[in-house]
């Protein structure tokens, strides 16, 4: 995703709200001219989903004859100011996907609807059915107010071929089994086996999350990048550079990603799950059963990763609540996740989901490239619930690709970086001061 927006305040949003409608380009069915509209349930959805989601609407409809649905199309790098300018205009829909970052702000401005009675309500839709660490991204400030509706992590995508060539006897699971697998596919004469984009920050996040202490210290109030754990994670990413295990490349450099990875130009590649589907199809044939993907190493065994995704949302606004649950609810039912990954390729976060058997009789769970991402999602860490982790997440990696490239020691950046983070959380902490 592109750098965020800075966060608007009150009074600019105010100023927007009389704009509010021409903004959103949003047309009749948000101003209210079409008819019917006590039965119109206005759903934003973003990106592939919000083109495939239409799909299963039929279904609900015939159990809810009387609710219409409207799936309005928002793209992803217009979806986050959208939302706000819709919340200043008194114009927010009835629910919406929404990433699990942007939970936190939205929960804040105190834009959405608490789920705990909603759920209360709903026995068929249990905690204990939701990865644990999914589950945790959905109650920033400890009250739920999103349902996860499909799941993200990171993970690597690995050439087995090339490491099985190279004489390394098995996936790595620790990073000194990790260090060893790169130093012998140098030693083959593979110039850069792990491509590390530095102007993508999941990878350095994933090693973040890997470690004891969180990122960000005292209750989200202050950085914590000075810190020990984060210097670790942080040593561990750079010393692919400086060994040369990596090329210093943004991701904007590498003309096809996946055709180099079908040369052979490198072995391991940190990427999420829509990447199953490219790598298929992008890949050539006599390819197909040279590559897999494993769950990430940690600093002494199998690590956790990223835990993120997209959530379902019940605005506080709406005139509609027990109309949108339900549509919530029945994009929640697992039949229907089932079909929605049939559709888009989204992991389900359901894991009565993943038991449920595909064409062929084999579950997602036994699929030879999902299976990892099964696995690791039972080892995700959430990242921080504060309204400014994705601004505060790119200056993670602008330090980091800083220090890459030679402009700043390791011992410079993390200071600089906790500077600016605690500069970024100023509002937050004067907030918590006043509203503990």
């Amino acid at each position: 995703m592109t750098p965020p927006l800075p966060r608007p305040s009150r009074r600019s949003w105010l100023g927007t709200a009389a704009r509010a409608g021409a903004a959103l380009g949003l047309g009749p069915w948000v101003t209210g001219c079409s008819p019917r509209t006590d039965s119109l349930l206005r759903f934003w959805a973003m990106g592939r989903e919000s083109e495939v989601v239409a799909e299963l609407m039929p279904g609900f409809e015939r159990e809810h004859p009387g609710i219409k649905v409207k799936v309005e199309q928002l793209p992803w790098t217009a979806a986050h100011e959208k939302l706000l300018t819709a919340f200043a205009g008194d114009a927010t829909p009835d629910l919406a996907q929404m990433g699990n970052t942007w939970l936190p702000e939205m929960h804040a401005l105190g834009a959405l609807e608490p789920l705990e009675p909603w759920l209360a309500r709903t026995p068929e839709l249990q905690a204990a059915d939701y990865f644990d660490g999914i589950w945790a991204t959905n109650a920033p400030a400890g009250q739920r107010v999103g349902l996860p509706w499909y799941v993200d992590t990171r993970l690597l995508f690995v050439r087995q071929d090339l490491l099985a060539r190279a004489g390394v006897p098995r996936m790595p699971r620790d990073w000194d089994e990790w260090r060893a697998a790169l130093a012998r596919l140098r030693g083959r004469g593979m110039e850069t086996p792990i491509l590390l984009p530095t102007n993508e920050f999941e990878p350095l996040l994933a090693l973040a999350l890997q470690q004891p202490s969180e990122v960000l210290r005292d209750g989200g109030r202050f950085g914590n990048f000075s810190s020990a754990d984060f210097r670790r994670a942080l040593g561990f990413y750079v010393e692919r550079f400086r060994r040369g295990e990596a090329p210093g490349l943004t991701n904007n450099q590498i003309s096809n990603l996946w055709q180099e990875f079908g040369r052979g130009s490198f072995a391991f590649y940190i990427s999420g799950p829509w990447n199953i589907g490219e790598f298929k199809r992008r890949l050539p044939p006599e390819l197909a059963d040279a590559w897999t993907t494993a769950e990430l190493p940690g600093p002494g065994g199998p690590g956790v990763s990223i835990a993120g995704g997209a959530s379902l949302a019940m605005f506080r606004r709406s005139r509609r609540k027990p109309e949108a649950w339900a549509l919530i609810s029945y994009l929640s039912r697992p039949e229907v996740q089932l079909q929605f990954y049939r559709l888009t390729g989204d992991l389900p976060p359901r894991r009565s989901v993943w038991a449920m058997p595909l064409e062929g009789g084999a579950t997602l769970a036994q699929d030879r490239h999902a299976a990892a991402f099964h696995r690791q999602l039972e080892r995700v860490r959430p990242t921080p619930a504060v309204p400014e982790w994705e601004r505060i997440a790119w200056e993670m990696q602008y330090a980091a690709a800083r220090v890459v490239g030679g402009q700043e020691d390791e011992d410079t950046a993390v200071r600089r970086l906790d500077v600016q983070v605690d500069g970024i959380l100023e509002k937050r902490r004067w907030m918590l001061e006043r509203h503990p």
